[in-house]
Formats: C-alpha cells, sequence, structure tokens
C-alpha cells in the first residue's frame, strides 16, 4: 500500500500535462477548468475531514495557491510553444533548483559542508539535464512562424518562481496537510478570475474545454492529497523523490500520447537529461 502511495503523486502531477494539451483549448481555459476541479475536490475533502485552521494559516495558504497559478499558466503556455515533452524537464529542473536553494537561504538547510557540497552537485547535476532535454535538432514549429523557443524558456524559468514561492510558504506554517489544502485551492480560483479578467478573457466561462478541463483539477488533486499522505508514510525525502517521476511520465505521454516527434539524437539527450534531473533530486535531497 505504501508503494502505490508513493507512485499516485507521480501519477497524478505526471497525467496533469497531457491531458489539459489532449482537451485543448488557450491556457486560460486549462487553468480555469483546472483550478474548478482542484475545488470540487478540495470542499468534498473539508466535508469528510472538517480541518480547522487559525485566519493566518488560512490567508497565507491562499496566497500560497494564488502564486500556484503563476507557475501553472506559465506551464500551459509553453505547451502550446514547444510542447509537453521540452516544457516538464525543463520545468520540474528550475522548480528543483529554485526549491532547493530556498531550503538553503531560508530554512536553514545543508547546514553541513558535505551537505553544501552535495547540494552544489545536486544542482549542477539539475542544470545539465535541462540543457540535455532542451537540445533540439529542428524547430518544434512551422517554419514561417517566429522561434518560440528561447523567449519560452525564460517565461518558463520567470513563473517558476510562482512554483518556488507555492512550495516555500507551507513550509512555514505550523499546520500543513489536508488542513491547508482547500485555502490553496481557493487562492486558485482566486488567481485564475483575476488573471481571466485582467486579460480580458471572460468568453472562456462558455467555452466547452473550460469544463472539460476540469478533469486536470481532478488528477492534480489526486497528485496533491496522495503526496500528503506519502509523506506522513514514508517520510518528505522518499515521497519527494519518488514524486518527480511525475516529469518522466508527463515527457514520455507527450511523446507517445502527444505525437510529438523527437530525433533519435533528441531523444537519446532526453533520456540522458530526464535520468540527470532525478539524479539531481536524489542528491539533493536524500544526500
Amino acid at each position: 500500500m505504501n508503494i502505490l502511495l508513493m507512485l499516485l503523486p507521480a501519477i497524478g502531477w505526471g497525467l496533469l500535462p497531457p491531458i489539459v494539451a489532449r482537451i485543448g483549448g488557450k491556457p486560460a481555459n486549462q487553468i480555469f477548468g483546472t483550478a474548478v476541479g482542484t475545488l470540487v475536490v478540495a470542499v468534498m475533502m473539508t466535508f469528510v475531514y472538517h480541518p480547522q485552521l487559525s485566519p493566518f494559516t488560512f490567508l497565507a495558504a491562499m496566497l500560497a495557491g494564488c502564486f500556484w497559478v503563476i507557475g501553472q499558466v506559465g506551464q500551459f503556455i509553453s505547451f502550446q510553444n514547444i510542447g509537453v515533452s521540452t516544457t516538464m524537464p525543463t520545468s520540474t529542473g528550475f522548480q528543483l533548483i529554485g526549491t532547493s536553494l530556498v531550503g538553503v537561504v531560508i530554512f536553514g538547510e545543508w547546514s553541513t559542508t558535505m551537505e553544501k557540497v552535495l547540494g552544489a552537485v545536486g544542482i549542477l547535476v539539475l542544470i545539465l539535464g535541462i540543457v540535455l532535454t532542451s537540445i533540439t535538432d529542428k524547430p518544434l514549429i512551422a517554419q514561417d512562424q517566429p522561434n518560440k523557443k528561447l523567449p519560452t524558456i525564460i517565461m518558463l524559468l520567470t513563473t517558476t518562481l510562482g512554483y518556488i514561492v507555492y512550495m516555500a510558504i507551507p513550509r512555514g506554517l505550523s499546520d500543513s496537510g489536508l488542513a491547508i489544502f482547500l485555502p490553496e485551492s481557493i487562492g486558485i480560483l482566486v488567481a485564475v478570475m483575476v488573471y481571466v479578467f485582467v486579460t480580458h478573457q471572460q468568453r472562456i466561462f462558455k467555452q466547452r474545454s473550460s469544463w472539460l478541463n476540469i478533469a486536470g483539477g481532478l488528477v492534480f488533486s489526486l497528485g496533491a492529497i496522495s503526496y500528503i499522505g506519502s509523506v506522513q508514510n514514508n517520510g518528505v525525502n522518499s515521497a519527494f523523490v519518488v514524486s518527480q517521476l511525475a516529469v518522466v511520465i508527463s515527457t514520455l505521454l507527450g511523446m507517445i500520447w502527444m505525437h510529438e516527434t523527437k530525433t533519435h539524437r533528441e531523444l537519446v539527450f532526453t533520456v540522458l537529461g530526464l535520468l540527470l534531473i532525478i539524479s539531481g533530486a536524489i542528491i539533493t535531497t536524500v544526500f
């Protein structure tokens, strides 16, 4: 049972990118559907568990959810520009580097010299993995369109800061786990509504793809809830490292299910890059 619990976060989070990419729609459709699906699950879980939170924790968790939207919108835009199989390894690598640095600077992790050395090695391995997975032999878009790859990766790096804040805030709270899932999901929906109205995309509320993308919120919630259970049963390090298999699932499904073609050379570099990203996660987390 514990093995299944460890694998469920990777399955849930790994399925999110190909599912929303397969359903289609614009990033606004995808993020709205995902937000609604997440809130539905959070409300159901609240009725079952009746968690108690202080007002401060509730607001902090809402803020974390708002920052998650920044990271997720960046991913959804990247799916359209450079594909799932390129976006996910790059985004995951950025997240791992950022969360490791936050752990050192803010939470005082890697206190010994050996931990600092291994952490630095792990980050270098992650960077190399990102570089390898981003190597291409040809444009991923039509030749009559401007090359979007470099601007998209820069945008992905910038929006990944949202993910880093989203993951950092709960670490500073006394309450965590299922207790903060509802306020996080409320914050997600609030931030999505702000995004939709600021970008003048209110028409998405009437579009079919917006509501179909609720499926994305359901699989995201599966990953989030099972990750909480995995942390409680298997410890933070083991749960976190196994959850990073999500990048392998989403990348492979991007190529197989979404038919994102790669040359033999690109495929070799992608596989090597994925191995390095997983290795970097292990080095920076376990050792």
